[in-house]
């Protein structure tokens, strides 16, 4: 690997959460009863922690924005069953970087209790040295949250790719000056993604193995 340090996004990029996130959106508002908004409008605040990503989606009703917190905790947890699998081949190849020496990070605009429910059910906590979420750090596209990352585990950015789903992961990925690759299994298309300064934008897992190793092999030939 190029890379001694690949930073995650969670929702969107390993988990399938994207429509579970978008139908718990939409309940809150219903309950609250403010406008519902469009799955697009949903999908596009995914990565923003939740006060921002309620203020942004519901600017006009600000008196309602403690109860749309409040409504999206609860139907997330309670009123939702969408499943929310990992994608194919995500576990296995976050195994496979971690078994190469890899270093693995989360950076995910979910909250801490929310990201540690996550890595509780799927088994995934073994693999990642540190994780930062929107209760640590100021929300995406800010640095802030892998800068944090890149502090605590002392890489240089030259070192680092961050992988994820959204137009706010490559911002805050541009944003920290360092590499990303995009995923469109998640809250953006390809097309929105293009938009982006990802190096290469991948439709899954297998994709994204190929790119990294064919990266590995050209930094190689390069020295």
């Amino acid at each position: 690997m190029q890379y001694k340090l690949v930073i995650f996004d969670w929702d969107g990029t390993i988990m399938d959460s994207v429509p579970k996130i978008v139908n718990t959106l939409k309940l809150a508002a219903e309950k609250v009863g403010v406008s519902v908004p469009c799955d697009d409008k949903a999908a596009a605040i995914i990565g923003l922690s939740l006060d921002t990503a309620v203020a942004t989606l519901f600017p006009d009703d600000n008196q309602h924005w403690a109860a749309l917190i409040k409504a999206y905790q609860h139907q997330y947890v309670h009123g939702d069953n969408t499943a929310t699998p990992l994608f194919d081949n995500a576990h296995n190849y976050i195994h496979q970087l971690k078994s190469q020496g890899v270093l693995l990070a989360v950076a995910t605009g979910k909250s801490r209790a929310g990201l540690e429910r996550m890595l509780l059910q799927t088994g995934l906590g073994q693999y990642f040295v540190t994780t930062r979420t929107a209760d640590e750090a100021n929300s995406k596209p800010s640095p802030d949250m892998i800068n944090q990352i890149l502090d605590e585990l002392d890489i240089a950015i030259e070192d680092v790719v961050m992988i994820g789903d959204s137009l706010l992961d490559m911002k805050m990925a541009e944003n920290a000056g360092v590499d990303a690759i995009a995923m469109s299994c998640g809250a953006a298309s390809a097309e929105q993604l293009q938009q982006s300064s990802a190096l290469t934008i991948c439709e899954n897992y297998q994709q994204l193995e190929s790119f990294l190793q064919r990266k590995h092999i050209d930094s190689m030939l390069c020295e």
